[in-house]
């Protein structure tokens, strides 16, 4: 059974930084792409962040570029993401994914619970 676990979420000041890990278990680590996806509240699961397997390949949404970094260590079986200088509409729940590249929620098989991120002003 597939599993996903989130860790390093929290309340952060605007401009501060957080690392956000993942952890899946139960799969081939190293055979799927990883993403991070964010929901703010009344908002649609939106895409953030996805690396490729290997970890040569790294893709971001617009807001984020410059701000956040995507990271794998295959040896560790951990993604990681980066973000700094964050801001309030950084608010989100934040979910880690695994499968195919993509860029869309419909494109990945597993999901983790999510990981609470709030920045305040």
């Amino acid at each position: 059974q597939v599993q996903l676990v989130e860790s390093g979420g929290g309340l952060v000041q605007a401009g501060g930084s957080l690392r956000l890990s993942c952890a899946p278990s139960g799969m081939p680590f190293s055979s799927y792409a990883l993403g991070w996806f964010r929901q703010a509240p009344g908002k649609a699961r939106e895409f953030v962040a996805v690396i490729s397997r290997s970890g040569a390949l790294t893709n971001y949404t617009d807001s984020v570029k410059g701000r956040y970094t995507i990271s794998r260590d295959n040896a560790k079986n951990t993604v990681y993401l980066q973000m700094d200088n964050l801001k309030p509409e950084d608010t989100a729940i934040y979910y880690c994914a695994a499968g195919p590249w993509s860029t869309v929620v419909a494109g990945y098989d597993h999901w983790g619970q999510g990981t609470q991120v709030t920045v305040s002003s």
